[in-house]
């Protein structure tokens, strides 16, 4: 399965999630950059869109004219249905493309985050976590603006729909106060859109990807995210 991996302005981490889809069976990771123009998402099964130190102007109203043909491809893989994964600052994009609902705030605690985390995986079964419900994942996170905040009516409607995919917790799984790291409405780390096909989440799990990076639970999304790309 030929999986795109977006590299924006100030990405950087596509060398990571690369490696850590090129270990998933039947996966053939590609890079795509702004450079690349109309089409390089044509060939693709699956899209993945990375953080890192992106401009927000790059994402929002003032995004130039390269950053937008990606963004709009990116837009029309989605609208048919195929699976996009945005991680970390991706889930921004995401968010600010119109493909998912919600925002992402600077942290509560006003502070830059790296550290390991714990989120529990929804027991409501949806194609982009299947065989995962209800596992605890130890996944880092790392950035400054990472706090999910959404309206009273659109949290019930993530409920209501089971489009919460992940939601922090601490290492028994339990949903805490004090393993919301960032203030996240409701502990959520992660949703996917109406569909299903779009998954946007906080934590990177290509940088959990083996156990010398100190967890490899990464590895069963991204494996997640391959076989529903092979299925599409």
């Amino acid at each position: 399965m030929a999986i795109a991996v977006t590299k924006f302005p100030g990405t950087n981490n596509a060398g990571d999630m690369i490696r850590a889809l090129a270990l998933v069976r039947g996966a053939d990771p590609f890079l795509v950059t702004i450079k690349e123009g109309n089409n390089t998402l044509d060939n693709a099964d699956g899209v993945v869109v990375l953080g890192g130190l992106i401009d927000e102007k790059l994402i929002g109203i003032d995004k130039s004219e390269k950053v937008g043909t990606l963004i709009d491809s990116i837009i029309m893989f989605a609208a048919e249905g195929r699976p996009v994964l945005g991680t970390s600052g991706g889930f921004h994009i995401l968010i600010e493309s119109g493909l998912l609902p919600g925002s992402l705030l600077p942290n509560e605690s006003g502070r830059f985050l790296c550290r390991w985390v714990n989120v529990k995986v929804s027991d409501s079964c949806t194609s982009l976590t299947d065989g995962l419900e209800g596992l605890v994942l130890r996944l880092p996170i790392s950035h400054a603006r990472s706090q999910f905040e959404c309206t009273e009516g659109t949290l019930k409607q993530l409920r209501a729909t089971a489009r919460i995919a992940f939601r922090y917790c601490d290492k028994n799984g339990e949903i805490t106060t004090t393993s919301n790291p960032n203030g996240s409405t409701d502990g959520i780390a992660g949703i996917v859109n109406d569909k299903g096909n779009v998954m946007g989440m906080i934590p990177s799990p290509e940088r959990a990807s083996r156990p010398i990076l100190g967890s490899e639970d990464g590895q069963a999304i991204l494996e997640s995210f391959v076989r529903v790309a092979g299925s599409a």
